[in-house]
Formats: C-alpha cells, structure tokens, sequence
C-alpha cells in the first residue's frame, strides 16, 4: 500500500510537471486583442487611402481594436507602425497574426494592381524615438521579414474565415523593435498582433533541477544543480548541463553525473533522493537502493549510511560495513594433553559456536604453580611452543622447557577477528598437569669428527650415571649468524652417539645442542658448540683444493700444445698449396674443415630434420594473422610462449594441405638447412611443428619484411652511412655461409628481411645447395633445368649452372646496387635475353644517383667476368668496414649526368615536355605515379604548370619522403622548366 501510495504521488508530480512546462513556454510582449483603448499606431500613405482603426468584433465576439485598409491603386505603399515593443532579453520572437483579405475579383478596382499579400518589416531601436517621419519609410533600415499570402479570401456569399500566420523575427540585439506592415493594393483587416518569445520552463529529470531558461541561439546551454540529498563524485564535478531549443523545449536528457548521497536512494522517477527508511541503509553514493540492515545489525533512524552491531555482536577493523555484525566464539572442547618428562602436547576439539566467523584460531596461556596453594606466575621465558603461542590454525600445540615435578595450568582459548573488541574476556578451556620428577642427565662432550662444504660429522660421549637407560639421542643445531629464530634452527634423531648433519650452508657457523631420551622423556639440551662447515680459514691447504688446481693446471697446458701443433700444420700445409695462398688470387671456397651438411644425403631426409630442427609443441603457438604466400602454403605472423621462456613474435611458414611425401620433405628441407645456422645476419630457426596438421616452419619475426620493399617504402631516407650499415650486415651473414660451404644461388634484396632494429638478415633457402668438398673446383650443377633469376645471378651460373660462393658474389654486387637506389629493379624494364647480352659484351649497371664513387667500384668488383678476380665476402666486410670508420669517402659521388655504359642500360634518357604528354606520363616516368591523382587535385594537369612547384607544394601534396621530392624536383629540372621560385630548397 505504501508502495502503491508512493508512485500515485510520483504521478501527480510529473504530471504537474509536464502541466507547468506547457503554461511556461510562452511570454507574452504584446497582444492587441487585450487593448481595451486605442493602439494609436503610426500610419503613413502617399495617397488618401491609408490604414485605419476601428473597433470590431473577434471570432469570440469579444471587442477588439483593429486597423482596416482597402486600397484601389496598387502602386503606392501605405505603412502601419507598432509601438516600441521591449524584447525583455529575448534573442528572436515569433509574431501571430490575424487577419481577414478580401479577394480581388470581388473588388471593382483592375485586377493588376490589386494585391491579396502584404509585408511585415521590423525595425530596433535602444530607445523610443520613432516619429511620423523617422525612420524612413522604406525597406532599408527596416528589416523585411516576409510577404503574408491568405490562405482564405473573403468572396460574396462566400464563408467567412480569417487566417492564423506565425513569423520569426530576429536576431535581436538592441532594447526594443517596432513592427511595421506594408500594404500595397491589397483590402484587409487586421483583426489582432500577438508577439511573444518561447522559452524552456524550469525542469528536475535525473536527479538534477535546470532553471528557466531563454534560448538565446539555435541550442542554448543551461547549467544546473543537483537536487536535495545528492552530489557529483570527484573534487571538481562539472555542474549537470541541458540543452535549450530555440521551440522552448528542453532538447534531449541531460548530461549528469548526480547520485543520491549515502542514505538516500533515488525515487519518482529519478526527480528527487528520497532516505532510506529505517531499518535499512545505503552505504555510499551511486544509483543503488537502500538496502536492509545485514544479520545482528539495525538503525533505528531514516537516512542511514550503515547499520549499527546490536549489543554483543560487532565488525572487525577489515569488515566492511555492510557484512554482518559477528561475535566471539566458544570455547574449544576437550583438551587432552600428553605429557613426555618435561614438555606436554596439547590437542582439543573446535568450539561449537564460530561466532559467524571463519578467522578462527587459538592462542595458549600457561601458568606455573610451584608449590600447592602458592600462586600460579606465569611461565618463564624459556618455554617454547610449537607452532607457536598464540595465532594458531590447528589445534594441537607441543610446549617444551618445562621445569620436572612441578605442576601447570594450561589455558587454549579460541579467538577470531572481532575477540579484542568484546568487553568479555575470551572464554578458554583450562587443564592441570605436573611434569615427571625424574630427568636424564645432561649430555655433554660433543666434538666434530670431519667437515665438508654441506655436512658435519659429529659424536659426543655416551653418559656414564644415568638411572634410564638411554633410547634415544635428539640433536638441535641453529645457524649461528641468525640467532635464535626459531625456523633457522632444525632437530635431528639418532639412535647412536654419532650422527651426519647434511644439507648445511657452505662456510656456515652452526650451533649444535644434544640431549638423550629415555622412557620417562628427554632431558635438558646440553650446552651450545660452534662448527663450521667448509670453506674455514685453512681450507686454502685442503689436498683435494690443491689436486684440483693441479688438475686444471695440467689441462690448460695440454690444451695449448695441441692449438700451437694445429697452427704449425695449417701453416705448412697453407704455405705447400698454392692453390690456398692469398698470393695466387684464386677464389676456392670450401676447402677447410666442412661444417654444412646436406639433408638430401640422408638416406632418411626426416632423420635430417630430427637432427637439426627442434620439435614444438603445438599449443605453444598462436597464430594471428596471414601476411603472404609462399610456394608450399600461407605465411603467417604468430606467437610463440615456451613455458619458462618469453614470449616472442615468429613468423610462421605452412605446408597447405594435400601435399606429397616429396613437397613435405622439400618443405622441411629449408628446416634442416637453417637449423644448421647461428649468425646474427642469418635468419634464425625457432623450429618446426611436425606432429600435428598443418606442418609449420618457425623463425624469428622480422618487423620491417623483405628489403627491396622496405627501401621502396623508405626512398631518401636513409643516409649513405646507414646503408652501408645494412650491406655490412648481408656480407657478414654470407661471409658466414661461405666459410661453411655453403652456396645461396638466390641471393637478392627481396630474399633480406628487415627487423625493426635495421638490422639485414639473409633468408630463403629454398634454391641452396651444398659445395662438393672432393672437387677442386666445388660447383653445383643443376639436372632439373629450373628457373634461374637472370638479373642476379653470375654469367657461368647462367650458362652452365655452376653455382659457387664467387656467384654469390656476383649477386651481392646486385643487391649492393638494389640498396643504393632504394630498390630500384635491376636493368630496369630490359627483358632478360637483353640482360644477358648485355653482360657478355662487358657492359655493367651504372651507379644509382648520388652513390658513393667507392661503392660502385665495389660492385664492379663483383661483377668481375672471371670468378677467381672476385672479391670474397671477407674481403667486402674489411673494406665496408674501412668506409664506416672512415664515412668522409662516402661523400665522393660520380659525376652528376654520368650515365651508363651501353644503351641498352640507359634507362635515364633526358625527359622533355614534347616527351611526356601528360603529367600522369611523367610520374609514371620518374616512378612515382602513387602521387598522380594528388597533383590532378590539386590542379597540376599540364606540364606548364610544374614550373614554380616548390617544397611546400609538394609536402600540401602529400609528398612527404625527401628522396621523393629530389626525385621530383630534378625531374622537372631535366625537363627544361626552370623553377625560379626562390625558397625551392630542398633540406
């Protein structure tokens, strides 16, 4: 019912609300129909006709003031003039007229001067100085706002009916306005002028309360407040905000962050914060209810932020407030001690009552009573308790230190998290025990017989007086730098007076106590004695110290005659064979001591892979997305997370599915090859995924990918220096490969990939092969006549497929020039018949603009036609190393304009206007045809129009790469369009 009650009155109040909003959206300035005298308006006509007013009747038949006219000649205005109406802060009002219009064939006047329209101009004004003559009576200064059509004419015999029109006026910035009509040949009455401002009543919804407000624009901002009981969270909330429209209408829901405070929940639809009634509470600010108290707690009040413990119940410091209130437990039950000579163990059974708690634990309290009927005194210091006195999870507890014969009063209470707050003292359960009055004696004389790094081995002597005979003999023994924690200190059992303690630290002091059991219980400790394991002080002399650096001495001796008897043989042997002397200049690879081996010579190429290629798991990897094909399947970008290891991206090379017994083992054949290969500038083997479907390949991930794109991506902007950097790391990586007889056969900027660090990595060893170890001239020849890429590969591998290091060397003088020219395609658009000419007639690719003069000469080198002239790889990382100590040699450049050697390799012949017609025909010509369709936007549709571009032009073009806008600007340059713009400076 009261329920009921509640949202009866939410009711009323909203729709009292909507009620109020409609009454409020209007304010009146003026309204004829309300004049009871004359308006007195101002009228002005060049002609006798003009307006009048007389009194009438309105649809109501109430009287009403109202001005008439009825013109016979069109061709003359006649004006009528309101008072100064004041705006009262309004930006823009609305005008309502009411007016009858009497239709022109009812009228005997000529039909071309008769009008059934008539004007409406305003006119603002700061004060009211308006006069029969000012302001003129023209349209200028006054503001037009409309023409008024009738929608209903009044005819003969005709109904009568009047028209309704509302017009907007504004914007309105001065005090006041007058309101001006014009009529010109028209016969009407002007019944009645309402002008009014509509504005956006005042308004509670989301708990906050927005006032009046005026729209001064389209949308006006309104800043309100929370209503009664509720707040903003944070220290500087932003006041709720609402929108009002220029209709008068609140615009949307607001935007507001107000909550009802703690104790108060929300209510009428979020129009106010009503308290929480009693017996129920709120604990902070938000849009939840108020909820009921929680167990053994109450309030007694409304408006309630929590709820108060009733008596004997209470909330721990942690609790939070809106847990319920909890109590101390009983006591615990059944205590059974069991007491050994001097020391007793006590166990008992939970209490039956938790309190509603689950931190129970125990604590114990002993008492000493020496004689009966002397006072009980509190145990002295050196009892000890195991696990400990007090905070104890189980319920057993063993006390040892005990004094013999004499009696003790042991308390175990059970204790939880709201114990302390109580005014009760914590109920216990208590026992009587009296210790055994017969104690063995002290065992005494404990010596060390050996020590080493982690054990001691000790021995004590056998007790001669004892009147038990002795069962057992019980060892403590405590790191002596930690003192007496207890968990530094461990016991140990022996049934004989000697015993080995192991596990120990290394040169570790240790204190050790003994003590003997017999039936009646243990006796006391005896005294503490310090050992220490080893190294001590003397341990420098120890015999196995010393067999042991004699034993590394005589190691290390061996060691160096046998690698001074290999250096000597290798020196002969180098010096007997001519064909290995760096005096006879030929290049023979693979002559040393062989470290590649071929997976094809296995008679089982999985045993191969075995070997060399570890097995992953699969679930250790995850793979995220495809970023290219290869011949055998996709190529993705995954992770990988060994357990114990980081994870860490992989790319990921699969083997689609249908394949043969032949393409799986090509597949996994790069697997073995690269297994066999750890160099930073070689690609890096993670392993393989053979046990489950589809089969993977894994290695590193390289952010940047294949080289030749990345350069064409990055054109311009790498320094010379920087790209010697790159090409240092492709030598290296091959020096690496050649020394171990190993042959690319595909070595090409598009087979570099690129990590994030800049760092070149040679890949793809897919048409590699092994050196033969027994030829003099170690080549490998090709039975399956495959493809061969023409462009980088030497001229006895195109014409009789004998691949060796020296070819490889021929094309890393092909990648050098890839990388000097950003990617550029070797020899251009040349088929390759052409290319291969070409080379036989001795021609070779010119330098790429702005190279190095030094690192051209370095390619020729390598394109030396007889293989043995070629420099090897060890060769090209010394003098690119000598370049980047020395980076002063990379600014020698060749000649500018010096083009190449034959005209079969002039791709740079000079570029005319006549040459390229079009401005798309240059950029394709020059290769940057990725900027056409921004130079068409921008207006660049004839060559003429190149002539003053500069490089703010080509940055608004979106040419940002400088390489680019060199390429650009000496392009037009070749042209022959002279750019005379200064500030056409490239950086």
């Amino acid at each position: 019912m009261e329920l009921f009650s509640r949202n009866v009155a939410g009711l009323w109040i909203i729709l009292l609300e909507c009620l109020f909003k409609t009454l409020a959206e209007e304010e009146v300035l003026m309204n004829t129909k309300a004049e009871t005298s004359d308006l007195k308006w101002t009228t002005y006509s060049r002609s006798r006709s003009e307006w009048e007013e007389i009194s009438g009747l309105d649809e109501e038949n109430n009287s009403v003031r109202t001005y008439q006219i009825c013109q016979a000649d069109g061709s003359s205005s006649h004006w009528l003039r309101s008072k100064l109406i004041e705006r009262r802060g309004a930006s823009q009002v609305y005008v309502e007229l009411r007016f009858t219009m009497i239709e022109c064939s009812s009228r005997n006047t000529h039909h071309r001067s008769c009008k059934e329209t008539f004007n409406l101009y305003y006119y603002q004004s700061d004060t009211d100085d308006a006069t029969a003559t000012y302001p003129a009576w023209m349209e200028n200064p006054y503001v037009k706002v409309d023409t008024v059509a009738a929608d209903f004419l009044l005819r003969k015999g005709g109904e009568k009916k009047l028209n309704v029109k509302t017009l907007r006026l504004g914007p309105l910035t001065e005090r006041g306005f007058y309101l001006a009509f014009q009529a010109q040949g028209a016969c009407m009455a002007l019944l009645s002028v309402r002008v009014f401002f509509k504005k956006c009543p005042a308004l509670t919804r989301s708990l906050s309360v927005f006032p009046e407000t005026l729209p001064r624009s389209l949308v006006q901002e309104a800043a309100g407040q929370c209503v009664a009981n509720a707040a903003q969270p944070g220290t500087n909330p932003r006041p709720p905000k609402m929108f009002c429209g220029e209709d008068g209408q609140w615009v949307d829901q607001p935007t507001t962050t107000c909550t009802c405070l703690p104790g108060y929940e929300a209510s009428i639809g979020d129009l106010e914060c009503r308290a929480c009634p009693a017996g129920h509470f709120k604990m902070g600010s938000g849009a939840d209810p108020c909820s009921a108290c929680p167990d053994s707690s109450h309030t007694g009040e409304t408006g309630s932020a929590s709820c108060v413990c009733r008596p004997g119940y209470h909330r721990a410091p942690t609790d939070s407030p809106d847990t319920p209130c909890t109590r101390p437990p009983s006591s615990p039950r059944s205590l059974v001690p069991q007491v050994n000579d001097t020391s007793v163990t006590l166990e008992w059974s939970e209490p039956l009552e938790s309190g509603g708690r689950s931190d129970l634990a125990y604590s114990v309290e002993c008492l000493m009573c020496p004689t009966p009927g002397s006072p009980c005194t509190p145990c002295r210091d050196g009892v000890t308790y195991r696990p400990s006195q007090s905070g104890i999870l189980t319920r057993r507890v063993s006390i040892w230190g005990l004094r013999p014969h004499t009696s003790y009063s042991f308390k175990v209470m059970a204790l939880n998290g709201v114990s302390t707050l109580s005014a009760m003292e914590a109920e216990g359960e208590t026992i009587n025990i009296t210790t055994s009055p017969n104690v063995p004696v002290v065992v005494a004389g404990l010596r060390k017989s050996t020590a080493t790094e982690s054990s001691l081995t000790l021995y004590w002597a056998t007790p001669t007086q004892s009147h038990y005979s002795i069962q057992q003999y019980q060892l403590r023994y405590c790191e002596k730098e930690r003192g007496s924690e207890e968990n530094s200190c461990h016991y140990m059992e022996s049934d004989s007076n000697q015993v080995v303690l192991s596990n120990l630290r290394r040169a570790t002091q240790y204190e050790v106590q003994v003590r003997a059991r017999t039936f009646a219980g243990y006796g006391s400790f005896g005294q503490a004695v310090v050992f220490r394991t080893l190294p001590d002080e003397d341990a420098s002399s120890s015999p196995l110290l010393v067999t042991g650096v004699l034993i590394a001495m005589g190691m290390f001796l061996l060691i160096l005659v046998i690698g001074v008897a290999i250096y000597c043989i290798r020196k002969q042997n180098h010096s007997k064979d001519p064909e290995l002397s760096d005096k006879n200049g030929q290049y023979l690879m693979g002559q040393g001591v062989k470290v590649y081996i071929d997976p094809f010579t296995y008679e089982d190429p999985n045993e191969a892979v075995r070997e060399f290629a570890k097995e992953i798991d699969v679930s250790f990897v995850k793979i995220e997305e495809v970023i290219g094909a290869g011949e055998f399947g996709e190529v993705c970008r995954g992770r990988l997370r060994v357990p114990g290891k980081k994870e860490n991206y992989v790319a990921i090379k699969t083997l689609k599915g249908g394949y043969t017994d032949k393409q799986r083992r090509d597949f996994l054949s790069e697997a073995s090859i690269m297994g066999q290969f750890q160099h930073p500038n070689i690609i890096h083997l993670e392993g393989i995924i053979t046990a489950s479907c589809p089969v993977m390949i894994l290695t590193e991930f390289m952010e940047n990918g294949a080289l030749d794109s990345f350069l064409r991506l990055n054109d311009g902007q790498f320094t010379p220096i920087q790209l010697v950097g790159m090409l240092r790391g492709i030598a290296s990586g091959m020096k690496y490969l050649s020394e171990m007889s190993y042959v690319h056969r595909d070595l090409a900027a598009r087979n570099i990939l690129v990590n994030s660090n800049l760092v070149c990595k040679v890949s793809d060893f897919g048409l590699s092969r092994f050196l033969q170890e027994n030829s003099s001239d170690p080549t490998y020849t090709s039975s399956l006549g495959g493809k061969i890429p023409i462009r980088w590969t030497a001229p006895e591998a195109i014409a009789f497929r004998k691949f060796t290091s020296a070819s490889d060397v021929w094309s890393y003088g092909i990648v050098m020039w890839e990388v000097m020219s950003f990617g550029e395609r070797p020899y251009w658009d040349m088929s390759n018949q052409d290319v291969i000419n070409a080379i036989e007639q001795d021609y070779r690719l010119p330098p790429p603009p702005d190279c190095p003069t030094y690192l051209h000469q370095l390619m020729l080198d390598c394109w030396q036609k007889e293989r043995t002239a070629r420099p090897r790889f060890a060769n090209i990382v010394s003098a690119l190393d000598k370049l980047i100590r020395n980076p002063a040699s990379l600014k020698i450049t060749a000649q500018e304009g010096a083009g190449p050697s034959h005209p079969l390799l002039d791709q740079r012949s000079p570029l005319t206007p006549s040459s390229c017609g079009t401005v798309g025909d240059w950029l394709r010509a020059v290769k940057m045809e990725r900027y056409e369709e921004s130079f068409l936007q921008a207006g660049y549709t004839s060559m003429q129009l190149l002539a003053h571009i500069t490089t703010e032009d080509l940055l608004r073009l979106g040419v940002t790469l400088a390489g680019h806008q060199k390429k650009i600007l000496s392009s037009i340059e070749a042209l022959g369009i002279q750019n005379k713009t200064p500030g056409n400076v490239l950086y």
